[in-house]
């Protein structure tokens, strides 16, 4: 058994984990504490301008059992790209991370006067679901700490991971809001326009919050999102082991466009169940009743490396300020569905950059960083 299974096979207490980090939306009202939503902030859509990127430099070789070594040259070409149009800003755990980190940025020539180090010592690194939510009002901006469970309790620890939000809003001295139930940036798709996008497999997972419905569920996303709507689907990708994540089927590009993963092959196993987050999408219906624009966007061929469906997906890019990083595969649908995305965002560069490798850790650019909005 590889440490990745012996990782999945370790699920003991889940829902007990989740649970003790709840204690309702109605202790916020009855305590006299306000909401992000109720103070006017908003989680902003990714396009909109970043003053940074937050990651958490990769350290965990039981993320990439056997591979840890090869993903540093694409993690870096991202973080080059990244930087061409932002600040980089990069959890480590102490100078010697620290060092290595510039040693690799230096074989890919970034811009190391764009990327700053933060010592904020990481279980793993998969920033998007443990780094901070940044809300904004105005030229004003917040943190939200949501809890963290490293997907249902399926990867201890995640203690270190857990407090990084906190830690960060403390350091940029930023408001801060501690929601206590868990919840994942990559579960989670926003329009900028009061509109979350969400799944059922990963929000109503009971190794989640088993104490709270779909309803309340809602209530939290739009109190601490400062949102009017959400929208969900159905099921995730084959080989997501974050239980369906939205960020690898679903994206929005504006605020009523969005690009969907197909499957062309019948028999493939991802075909059915994005047949039906297709028709789900066709039947929502934005705050004013517009309908979405679907652009269906190609899967690529399965990805298989020790036996291991991989969740491989072109719907995990990244929207920088300077270009949209798009994860590609060595498969004959990379070129497809860049010149898709492409013109999905004629207005920034879209860059392709193999994640052959990176996917062995069961997710690519998008899980692995955070925007943090400019103000």
């Amino acid at each position: 058994m590889s440490n990745k299974e012996t990782n999945k096979a370790n699920l003991t207490n889940a829902p007990e984990a989740s649970a003790s980090l709840a204690s309702g939306l109605s202790d916020w009202s009855a305590s006299g504490l306000s909401t992000p939503k109720s103070l006017g902030y908003a989680f902003p859509a990714e396009w909109t301008k970043h003053e940074a990127t937050w990651l958490s430099w990769p350290h965990k070789e039981a993320s990439w059992p056997g591979k840890i070594e090869t993903i540093y040259a694409p993690y870096c070409q991202f973080i080059k790209a990244v930087a061409k149009g932002e600040k980089v800003r990069i959890n480590v755990r102490d100078e010697a991370m620290k060092a290595f980190a510039i040693a690799e940025l230096q074989k890919v020539e970034a811009d190391l006067s764009q990327i700053e180090f933060y010592f904020n010592e990481s279980n793993d690194a998969w920033c998007r679901d443990h780094g901070p939510a940044f809300v904004v009002k105005g030229n004003e901006k917040a943190v939200v700490d949501w809890g963290y469970n490293a997907w249902g309790g399926k990867y201890p620890p995640y203690d270190l991971d857990d407090v990084i939000p906190t830690k960060i809003a403390k350091h940029f001295n930023l408001p801060l809001f501690t929601p206590a139930i868990v919840m994942e940036g990559g579960s989670v798709e926003f329009n900028g326009a009061g509109t979350i996008l969400t799944s059922t497999a990963c929000l109503l997972n009971e190794n989640r919050n088993p104490h709270l419905n779909k309803e309340q569920i809602e209530q939290y996303l739009k109190e601490f999102y400062g949102a009017e709507q959400v929208l969900w689907v159905g099921d995730g990708i084959v080989g997501d082991d974050t239980d369906g994540h939205i960020d690898d089927i679903t994206r929005f590009v504006n605020e009523d466009t969005v690009l969907t993963v197909v499957e062309s092959n019948p028999l493939d196993e991802n075909y059915l169940l994005l047949q039906e987050n297709l028709e789900a999408l066709k039947a929502m219906r934005l705050l004013d009743g517009r309908p979405l624009n679907i652009i269906k966007l190609p899967m690529p061929s399965p990805v298989i490396y020790e036996d291991t469906r991989l969740p491989a997906s072109y719907a995990n890019f990244y929207i920088a300020n300077a270009a949209v990083i798009v994860p590609t595969f060595r498969d004959v649908n990379d070129k497809p569905a860049l010149e898709i995305i492409q013109k999905a965002f004629p207005d920034r560069e879209v860059i392709g950059i193999d994640s052959t490798d990176i996917i062995w850790g069961l997710g690519s650019f998008h899980c692995l960083s955070q925007q943090e909005p400019a103000v």
